[in-house]
Order: structure tokens, then sequence, then C-alpha cells
């Protein structure tokens, strides 16, 4: 990680929302989300919230670094329907060594649909390979299948 990630380093990006990124989208598999109303998900607007970060902390990593999400603590406080376009604006407010915290607002053109906190973890990407492997070789043989619709 560069010295150049510090306090106060902001990002914004935006996004139109596709119907594929709502509710009845998340779990194919699960009747209840199925039979939800079709607006913009709590876990993709969440995403869009650490992909922002990412987006934020590329210019400030090192080869070979990357970043992993270690806590969201996040309000959604607003339906988007899908053709919105959501923007999301990211603030970086502390750097604790390789831990990087945000506080992130997301916005539909119409209302803020959510904020909070975010904090992401600056990694090797080969030492953390190397941490999932032993997990990797714990997963059966047999190809993994989806639950039953």
């Amino acid at each position: 990680m560069k010295d150049t990630l510090t306090p106060g380093l902001k990002h914004s990006f935006s996004y139109t929302v596709p119907a594929t990124k709502t509710v009845p989208h998340l779990y194919k598999e699960s009747p209840e989300l199925q039979a939800m109303p079709e607006v913009f998900a709590t876990a993709f607007m969440i995403g869009l919230m650490e992909w922002t970060c990412v987006q934020l902390l590329a210019p400030h990593l090192d080869e070979g670094e990357g970043s992993v999400g270690v806590h969201v603590d996040v309000s959604h406080t607003a339906a988007t329907p899908p053709g919105l376009t959501v923007t999301v604006e990211a603030e970086c407010i502390e750097v604790k060594g390789p831990r990087a915290k945000f506080r992130v607002a997301a916005h539909d053109g119409v209302d803020e649909i959510g904020a909070g906190i975010h904090d992401r973890f600056i990694v090797a990407w080969n030492r953390f390979e190397r941490g999932v492997a032993p997990k990797r070789d714990k997963v059966p043989d047999q190809p993994l299948e989806e639950a039953p619709a």
C-alpha cells in the first residue's frame, strides 16, 4: 500500500440500475425473494458501495494488492426502481495499518437511498490465496449444485 492512501480522499461512482439488480434476482431459487417488489436490492446497493471504495483505493495500492470488505454498517432507507441512476459518494475517513474505513452514501437522483460506514482490509493477493487454499481443499470433488427452485 502506498503512503498516498490518507483520510480525506473522496470518490464517486454512478450506476444505472438494471432489472437484474432487483430483489427477485438475488436468489432465483428463493420463492420468498421472487415474490418481492422489483426494486434495487440492499445486497446490490452494498456491493455498489464496495465497488466505489475499491475504485477509490486502486491508485493507492501496490502491484499484487487488492482489498476485501471486512465490515459494513449501512442503512437502506428508500426504494429505487430499475432505470434510475444511483450515485455512491465514498470518503476515506481512517487508515490504520492495512485497514481503511469509508463513509458511504448513495442517492438515486430523487432520494438518499442509503448511507453508513464500510471497512476494507488491504491484502497481497498471493498471501490471501494461500490462506484460502486449505478451505478450497475441503470442497467436495462433485460439482456444487444450486438449491432446488
